[in-house]
């Protein structure tokens, strides 16, 4: 079976459980959030226990009751919440491999900012995901853990700092992406080297006859919250690929700065309502006008174009050299580069369909993978086929991506 075919379903397959594992570290966390500044102090509450909060769902109703430390004696049965920030984690590693390590040329490495290797972009990828962790890290263990709300603006000021850095090495694709994944890595390694931890010791405490250390809970909780506050700026990131007014504009750094700000506003929101105290209303004005700073920076220009016609690597000149290449460009000019362009003629399309423009060679043979895909083994563009693309011009764009593929396979 082709190449292409087997790697573009595992990227959905990979995708797919990415996705589904998200939603349920993502659930647990906002539910475990909303129960813990819900409970609610009562009469007669067992020794130890914090508060308790009842709840119906499901045609049941449920008695929650919450040891602020630990229960005076270890339960037979007790459920740990991990595998879900685990699997999210470890599927969006894969799906990073898979998609922008797989095809830097296309996704990673942006000529016009840095010229790069595709093991140099690589390495770079992956070592800066820890780098993050380990800064946060050492100033949650500081005097910081005393003043949260510190904490939280010099962690406010890295994850700026790593969207202008990455903006400068990558393509505002990947930096977007990357500068999600080096969040949602903060937010993973806070629950196995941390929170976990932590848990286990309480635990262990309680298996040994020992009263359990009340700093440990503590300590977990303050991480507990930062990763509540980074959830939807994460979610955002990851769903910006698809959108080329945040990760194509000359300022998408800025906008992922502002987003970060929206999460903020967005949680405060909800984590005060859940504590039921007087809803602050204001937030949504304050989330309201960010959004509209974000609206109004996607505006400001697209980022800087490389020298196309200088910078074609082995792969994209075998492209463009291919026999067929005259026939495939005068379908895509045709066809396609009505919106695949630096300013559309299509009425309602503000910028390129993915960032993806079509108006050059160059052009053309970096996207010659997805052009296979999209419009030649399959119909999905152009949508609905409104630029009438004809049966026989599909069979030209597979002929010339199958002939270039197989050249290369054939010559390794």
């Amino acid at each position: 079976m082709d190449y292409v075919i087997l790697h573009d379903w595992a990227s959905f397959a990979i995708r797919w459980l990415h996705v589904v594992t998200a939603i349920a570290w993502i659930g647990s966390s906002f539910y475990f959030i909303a129960l813990d500044l819900g409970l609610q102090r009562a009469p007669g509450l067992p020794q130890g226990a914090h508060g308790e909060e009842w709840q119906v769902h499901g045609g049941g109703f449920y008695h929650i009751t919450k040891y602020l430390v630990a229960p005076e004696r270890m339960p037979e049965h007790l459920t740990w919440f991990k595998w879900e920030s685990y699997a999210t984690w470890l599927s969006g590693a894969a799906l990073l491999m898979v998609v922008y390590w797989a095809q830097a040329e296309l996704f990673l490495i942006d000529p016009a900012k840095m010229e790069l290797s595709v093991w140099t972009a690589i390495l770079i990828s992956a070592a800066s995901l820890s780098i993050g962790w380990m800064i946060y890290d050492r100033l949650c263990k500081s005097e910081l853990a005393e003043r949260p709300i510190a904490l939280m603006l010099l962690l406010f000021v890295l994850l700026v700092v790593m969207a202008w850095g990455y903006d400068q090495v990558f393509t505002g694709r990947a930096a977007l992406l990357h500068l999600g994944a080096f969040t949602a890595t903060i937010m993973t390694a806070n629950v196995f080297f941390i929170i976990m931890p932590n848990q286990r010791i309480v635990v262990r405490d309680l298996k040994s006859g020992r009263k359990p250390n009340p700093k440990y809970g503590k300590i977990a909780k303050l991480r507990s919250t930062h990763n509540n506050y980074l959830t939807l700026p994460v979610v955002f990131l990851m769903l910006s690929n698809h959108y080329p007014l945040a990760f194509a504009s000359r300022y998408n750094w800025l906008i992922a700065a502002l987003v970060f700000l929206m999460g903020v506003t967005i949680r405060h929101f909800f984590n005060t309502k859940h504590a039921r105290r007087k809803w602050p209303w204001w937030t949504w004005a304050v989330t309201a006008l960010l959004f509209a700073g974000v609206v109004w920076l996607s505006t400001l220009g697209t980022q800087a174009l490389p020298d196309e016609e200088t910078r074609l690597g082995a792969r994209e000149q075998a492209f463009v050299a291919d026999p067929h290449f005259e026939q495939v460009r005068d379908v895509v000019f045709s066809r396609c580069s009505m919106c695949h362009a630096a300013e559309p003629g299509w009425p309602g399309i503000a910028t390129a369909p993915r960032g993806v423009a079509l108006e050059t060679d160059a052009q053309i043979a970096r996207a010659a993978r997805d052009i296979y895909l999209q419009a030649g083994l399959t119909d999905a563009m152009p949508p609905a086929n409104v630029s009438y693309i004809e049966p026989e011009e599909r069979a030209v764009l597979r002929d010339w991506f199958r002939s270039v593929a197989g050249a290369r396979v054939a010559a390794n």
